[in-house]
């Protein structure tokens, strides 16, 4: 049964917005008296999910009236079927041409029902079976029909998992694979028909070779199909055959190109393998040597098309002797782009700058330049190529890894395009088309973040990847790499001084004559590493100038060169690994914080140059290597030593991996959280392990950000400590031996360092700073039963056991359960008391002259309004929903949207205030290299942190952005939590 207090009761909570939704659900009997009827409940959710709800919607209608009578199968077998749900929904939500195809075949829709994944073995046997023995129109639509019913299978499969998250994800190269596979199983269907429309086809052999992305299985859901025909015997009747075979195809299927052909489209169409040799020996030119690369039988004469390829491919991997080979290449692609039209040149996915033909020309000069002596590397597949490319050492690994998820996130997009309407186009919507970039991010798997719409998040990423696509295109396909760069002559790259100062000016530096100080001190002398340095610096000075601090940044770099002078494989690093050089110059240019834990954790800049491992392991267990290095250690000041190292290590990795984008919050929060607990885990054992026989069990109680796993950069460590007497010692001696070990572990890991501080606060504990810093168990049980305060419980909310004694830690998480989660919630009263302290907190504790707006923690809409807001949902409701029992302040409000305590909206105000509050408090930190609340309201600083919370607009449109999604937050605490 439907819980009525949770179900929703209008369309609009299910993303409808036409003003027929509510019709359409009746009809389909999903909707009565302002509910979802029994069981449809799944079908609504999954509805909502969809890239375009209203369009699905509007679908499902015109399928059940085109079903008549038979409606009730499928209706019953949405309800039920989730593999049916996820892929009928997404199909009628992305694909008018589709949706089409179903209304008018409606019986179709036990295609998608299959449980199994599609097999592209089936294919050919499909399409075969569909036109034996016709001929003529017949055949055509017989193709069509069945050609088109695949075509929505995979189509199905493909975008299935964004309406049911737990269906299998589709790959995109699995999907072009497919799509490539149906088009091959077509042209031999289509060659069966022509093998009967034209009269003595025995008397010759025909081999289909599929050229481009077919040939290379990369194929888009609309495009030409390139071929190429290689005959033997009778050519006039082959012609025939290949020219039938090419028609039946177009009316059926897909337009069927030749025009890679021997000269083209003025050349034979069919001609003898010897016709073939000639030609591409004497006459071809560069670009048909590089189109020979994607070359593959596919259809006829498996025998003739397999000696096709034996006579051309030893002439591709000849092909960059040519004379001026190189040049060529990078003038056709030139050409390319020359014919974009130039107010579409942004926008353009295939052709544009940073667009797909940017990778493939890149990889596929790669591929002719060092295939010849690599074998490795003679694959079709432009990602599969890639891969090679990167495994062979020719691009570095990282640049490989970023420029294949570039091009696949490119021909996602250029798929879901596509499918709209079945037609070809490779536009991305306009900036000002919110519908169309909503509905491309939905359909391509997107979601809104940080105050940003799924529309926004989209547009960032495009521009990301496109500008990344760009700059790896030129390095790769353009510039020298690093070591080509490494071996210019020193004098060939020297400036007089004013012409280098202002060069240095114009790049954007406001000191040039300090930026000339650095880079004379970096390059004074004639060993090897000033040599290298004079090499590197016209890329780094160019890669700093983009930052929002070059000055700062370039600094940072002298500091850190002369702190790892005699380090061997630094500047070797920077001299072959051009993705560190530009993580590098990013990191310096934008955070102090990462320079300052760089010079004494050198070891990381070696993560740079492979983002799996700067993205590191699961940040659940980004602990277990600390704690098993430092058990190692017998003495003390050596084993804590060794923890502080650790956590300064990881604690770079997370901060770099934050500021290049490459971990979402969530990983930030828990590792920062997961490597304190780590450490003080660590200092614990170590203390204890010197400390002789114990008297008492000792657990730490983490509260606070800590405990909710959500800590900043700048967050406290908020701890209580709770100890047990070992048998035959009193409680007295306990808690003395327990609180020498808990104040030698504090003065241990708060030592004086130049790494961010390890403070252990203890001050939620009972009386606060007056009350004794370890407790017996029995006291902390007698204290909260007889004089505990409001505020007491409402910290122990976010109270969980994170070191020592586990036992004794879980019995004191489930000692204090009735505490924190009261039976009677909280009466008239105590709300008023909670308001009372919160509001006397927001007048006392937030510094003399803050911005309230800007004021991360403090301000209106901040962290401590969503907190505290959460909290006292929490405090009131957490005993008759289980699910409101959590330390964590974003699942806390997920159940409270879930259990309908909070609207939709209201919660998403709440939680992308939050979201957006932590991300500016982590990087006033990762800017300044100092804790901080307060957001900056101009300069470098501000620049900075707007770069580093990605927000696509300027300084100012950030922190607009930032007051507006805090003001939202704002507006729902005063109804929530102040009741106003």
């Amino acid at each position: 049964m439907t819980d009525p207090a949770r179900t929703p009761t209008s369309p609009a909570r299910f993303g409808l917005t036409e003003a027929r939704g509510g019709e359409h659900l009746r009809a389909a009997g999903w909707w009565a008296d302002r509910r979802p009827t029994e069981g449809a409940e799944p079908v609504l959710w999954a509805l909502s999910r969809s890239p375009d709800p209203d369009l699905a919607l509007l679908g499902v209608d015109r399928l059940r009236v085109a079903l008549g009578p038979a409606w009730p199968e499928l209706d019953d077998a949405l309800r039920t079927n989730e593999v049916l749900r996820g892929r009928l929904l997404a199909v009628l939500g992305s694909s008018t041409a589709l949706s089409d195809f179903l209304v008018a075949n409606p019986a179709r829709w036990r295609l998608l029902a299959d449980a199994e994944p599609v097999a592209a073995e089936s294919f050919a046997p499909v399409l075969v079976a569909a036109v034996d023995g016709l001929t003529g129109a017949d055949a055509v639509r017989a193709l069509r029909l069945e050609y088109r019913a695949l075509l929505c299978r995979v189509a199905a499969e493909d975008l299935a998992h964004v309406v049911e998250p737990d269906l299998p994800y589709v790959s995109y190269d699995d999907v072009a694979g497919l799509l490539s596979d149906l088009a091959v199983a077509a042209l031999r269907a289509a060659l069966d028909v022509a093998h009967r429309q034209v009269p003595r086809s025995d008397e010759c052999r025909l081999a289909v070779i599929a050229m481009g992305k077919c040939g290379a299985r990369e194929l888009n859901y609309v495009s030409d199909v390139d071929v190429v025909f290689v005959g033997e015997g009778d050519v006039a009747v082959a012609t025939r055959l290949a020219s039938t075979m090419m028609q039946v195809a177009g009316q059926s299927c897909f337009e069927v190109d030749a025009a890679l052909r021997p000269e083209g489209k003025a050349g034979a169409l069919v001609r003898t393998l010897d016709g073939h040799a000639s030609y591409y020996q004497r006459w071809a030119r560069t670009w048909e040597f590089q189109a020979l690369l994607k070359a593959r039988p596919v259809a006829g004469d498996g025998e003739l098309g397999q000696r096709y390829l034996e006579v051309v491919r030893p002439l591709v991997w000849t092909a960059a002797e040519r004379e001026d080979f190189v040049p060529d290449v990078q003038a056709m692609r030139r050409r390319v782009e020359d014919h974009v039209p130039p107010g579409l040149a942004d926008r353009e996915l295939k052709l544009g700058r940073g667009g797909l033909r940017d990778v493939e020309f890149a990889v596929q000069l790669l591929q002719l330049v060092h295939g010849r002596g690599d074998e490795a590397l003679r694959i079709p597949t432009t990602t599969a190529a890639l891969a090679a490319l990167g495994r062979g050492g020719y691009v570095g690994r990282t640049d490989a890894s970023d420029f294949g998820r570039a091009y696949r996130f490119l021909r996602t997009l250029e798929h879901r395009l596509q499918l709209q309407r079945l037609r070809r186009t490779h536009l991305f919507p306009a900036d000002d088309d919110t519908s169309a970039l909503r509905w491309l991010a939905r359909a391509s798997g997107l979601q809104g973040e940080g105050g940003l719409s799924e529309g926004q998040v989209l547009l960032a990423e495009f521009r990301k990847r496109a500008n990344q696509v760009r700059r790896l295109h030129e390095k790769l396909f353009y510039r020298p790499l690093l070591q080509a760069v490494a071996n210019v002559p020193t004098e060939a790259l020297r400036l007089t001084t004013g012409e280098a100062a202002a060069r240095l000016a114009a790049l954007g530096y406001a000191a040039p004559d300090g930026a000339l100080k650095h880079i004379e001190a970096l390059t004074r002398g004639v060993s090897r590493r000033a040599r290298i340095q004079t090499a590197l610096l016209p890329v780094l000075l160019d890669l700093l100038a983009t930052t929002p601090d070059p000055d700062g940044g370039l600094l940072s770099y002298r500091r850190v060169s002369e702190a790892l002078a005699e380090t061997p494989w630094y500047l070797r690093l920077l001299r072959d690994e051009g993705t560190v050089v530009d993580r590098l110059a990013a990191l310096l240019g934008t955070s102090k914080l990462v320079p300052d834990l760089l010079v004494r954790a050198p070891e990381v800049l070696r993560l740079y140059a492979d983002t799996t491992a700067l993205v590191g392991r699961d940040p659940m267990a980004i602990g277990n290597p600390l704690r098993s290095t430092v058990s190692r250690y017998s003495d003390l000041e050596r084993a804590v030593a060794a923890a502080r190292s650790l956590r300064r290590h990881e604690l770079l990795r997370v901060a770099s991996a934050d500021l290049l984008g490459l971990v979402p919050l969530r990983t930030v929060c828990i590792s920062l959280s997961e490597v304190w607990v780590a450490v003080l885990q660590a200092a614990l054992d170590a203390v204890l392990r010197s400390s002789g026989e114990p008297l008492a069990s000792l657990a730490v109680i983490g509260m606070g950000r800590l405990g909710g796993r959500e800590l900043g950069y700048g967050s406290d460590a908020d701890v209580m400590f709770v100890c047990e007497a070992m048998s035959g010692v009193s409680d007295s001696n306990a808690v003395r031996w327990a609180s020498s070990v808990v104040e030698k572990v504090r003065r241990l890991l708060s030592a004086p360092s130049q790494d961010p501080p390890l403070q252990v606060d203890a001050d939620l504990r009972p009386e606060g700073r007056q009350g004794p810093l370890v407790r017996t168990f029995e006291s902390y049980r007698a204290y909260y039963a007889q004089w505990s305060e409001l505020w007491e419980a409402q910290a122990l909310l976010r109270a969980r056991f994170i070191a020592g004694d586990a036992e004794l830690g879980a019995r004191f998480v489930e000692m204090v359960e009735p505490v924190r989660y009261r039976r009677e919630g909280l009466d008239a009263g105590a709300v008023r008391e909670i308001r009372r302290i919160k509001a006397r907190v927001e007048a006392e504790r937030l510094p003399r002259g803050a911005d309230p707006s800007l004021h991360t923690k403090l301000g209106r809409g901040g962290l401590a309004d969503v907190e505290w807001t959460v909290q006292l949902l929490q405090l009131q409701h957490s005993f008759s929903v289980p699910a409101l029992r959590t330390p964590s302040t974003v699942r806390g409000l997920q159940a409270a949207e879930e259990a309908e305590l909070v609207s939709a909206d209201d919660a998403t105000a709440l939680r992308e205030a939050w979201v957006m509050a932590t991300r500016a408090r982590n990087a006033i930190v990762l800017v300044r290299g100092k804790a901080g609340d307060q957001l900056p309201t101009a300069g470098r600083d501000l620049a900075a942190v707007a770069g580093v919370m990605g927000h696509p607009g300027g300084p100012g449109e950030f922190l607009d952005a930032y007051r507006r999604t805090t003001r939202r937050a704002r507006a729902v605490v005063e109804r929530v939590f102040y009741g106003s």
